[in-house]
């Protein structure tokens, strides 16, 4: 199994390619972890992981402004095969980002990417651990993970306005926060999985052993 880690210059490449790896291997899954920003070595992977960090509109320019990777990513998710998008990758799966300009995401799933509407009591960036609201059983991804499991969040901006049918995992931040998303073979979380312990490497090996 080759799985491409999407370098554009945004995102924790080399925590999420070694991240994946780990989980491949404590999995005995047979996958090899590879980043690059090839679009012809994108385009023959089998799983898709498009980390991010910054803004919204920064990561899709940064995407788009290499020749061909964005087209590659889309092109191999099209065809079926999984991708997970971390952080701001997760976000570029909307319609629209609101960070800064109005950015057009992948459409991937409903809604923008706004900043966050909290009390005037919670601060922004919402930084560090937050439990997971789910159901259990509603999603491959969430295989071995309990109601309650914690994750590491750092974001200002978040999903508004979404499918509640695509999301398949909230938070709590001053009210409810989308922290995972699925439709079909794309996935994508909002929380960084490459640095949530034990939960993200089980999240990892569950999407390296998904078969949509």
């Amino acid at each position: 199994m080759k799985v491409a880690v999407i370098d554009y210059g945004s995102g924790n490449l080399a925590s999420a390619a070694r991240a994946l790896a780990l989980a491949a291997e404590r999995s005995a899954i047979a996958a090899t972890v590879t980043i690059s920003s090839d679009p012809d070595f994108v385009a023959r992977a089998d799983r898709i992981v498009l980390p991010g960090q910054g803004a919204f509109a920064d990561c899709a320019q940064g995407l788009a402004g290499i020749d061909g990777l964005r087209e590659a990513v889309l092109a191999r998710a099209d065809a079926g095969h999984p991708f997970l998008g971390i952080c701001v990758g997760m976000q570029l799966m909307a319609e629209r980002g609101l960070e800064h300009a109005i950015t057009p995401g992948f459409g991937w799933i409903k809604g923008d990417i706004a900043e966050m509407a909290v009390p005037a009591s919670f601060r922004l960036p919402q930084m560090g651990w937050n439990e997971l609201v789910f159901t259990p059983g509603i999603h491959p991804l969430l295989d071995g993970i309990e109601p309650g499991d914690h994750a590491y969040f750092v974001h200002s901006y978040a999903l508004t306005h979404g499918d509640p049918a695509q999301t398949i995992a909230t938070t709590d931040y001053g009210g409810p926060v989308c922290a995972i998303v699925a439709t079909g073979n794309r996935a994508g979380t909002q929380f960084h999985v490459e640095k949530s312990q034990e939960v993200g490497l089980r999240i990892l090996a569950n999407f390296l052993r998904w078969t949509p």
